[in-house]
């Protein structure tokens, strides 16, 4: 057995300790928690999304213990890539990209209150005020259109419905365009005069009223509603979690002004319980305009 004799202190009468070497104690660095990744349907840009769930996020870590974690995909293609893949467990998403999370394993278990305080939303078709050529959505056709993206549900798909409802199909405009996801981007483009139409998700220009003046954009339609925002759980992802996750949610009270705070921040007013035959309605509407 090693042993060493260690002296502290200088003085003749210090007391000397012996200090024993071969007594080794193992340290075990501590197991870092695996995060919960929660993502936002890249809508909006990173800073909004940032903004408008920093505070859900939050609460969330707080009343769950759970390590969730935002991460920003770019694109609504690569959300859906990244649940495939396993690097999204909590997804917010509108109900298109839902029915195609929902193909890959996905479940539905919460959806919010809108703003207007019903669960569903719709579609708006914009054109600038002073444009003089478009009155009425049988104007449209021949037009430059720019949506907000292929996957865009208020964006794209329900107006797509209503043009397909008056006879207009994509191929009946002059040009169709994508804002690569972004809901602000078509607004002002079609404000900057680039394109005479554009389709948004109502809500959107409350979103961008500090950018551009408000009086300058018409709403020449609006689409009826459909089932509205939700929360998925990817394949595989603990139910215990997502059972967690969902109580804290469902918790949210507007009547408790911290909660309020909250969902002001996020464009909610609450969020209920959903299940996956809430959006048939989001899968007939595919198959009348045949995409998806």
């Amino acid at each position: 057995m090693a042993t060493m004799l260690v002296s502290l202190g200088c003085g003749e009468n210090e007391s000397v300790v012996e200090v024993d070497l071969s007594r080794r104690e193992k340290l075990v660095a501590p197991q870092r928690q695996k995060t919960i990744t929660y993502a936002y349907l890249p809508q909006y840009s990173r800073t909004v999304s940032f903004q408008r769930h920093r505070a859900l996020l939050e609460y969330l870590r707080e009343t769950t213990g759970l390590p969730l974690h935002q991460v920003f995909p770019d694109t609504f293609d690569e959300h859906i890539k990244m649940v495939q893949r396993g690097e999204i467990d909590i997804s917010y998403s509108n109900p298109f990209v839902y029915i195609q999370l929902a193909e890959v394993g996905s479940t539905a278990f919460a959806r919010i209150i809108e703003p207007t305080g019903t669960p569903d939303f719709s579609g708006q078709i914009i054109c600038r005020s002073d444009n003089p050529t478009i009155r009425t959505i049988e104007d449209c056709r021949g037009k430059r259109l720019i949506a907000v993206d292929p996957g865009s549900a208020g964006g794209f798909l329900f107006p797509l419905g209503l043009f397909y409802d008056h006879g207009i199909r994509l191929g009946d405009f002059a040009e169709v365009e994508f804002a690569q996801g972004k809901q602000e981007k078509v607004v002002l483009a079609v404000h900057a005069g680039a394109y005479d139409i554009g389709t948004i998700r109502k809500g959107t220009l409350n979103v961008v009223a500090g950018m551009i003046d408000l009086t300058d954009i018409r709403v020449l339609a609006e689409t009826r509603p459909y089932p509205g925002w939700l929360y998925s759980a990817r394949a595989g992802f603990d139910p215990a979690a997502t059972a967690a996750i969902a109580q804290a949610m469902f918790a949210l009270n507007p009547d408790n002004p911290e909660h309020l705070r909250i969902l002001d921040a996020a464009g909610m007013r609450g969020v209920i319980p959903a299940e996956d035959a809430d959006y048939d309605p989001v899968r007939e509407l595919t198959e009348k305009v045949g995409i998806y």
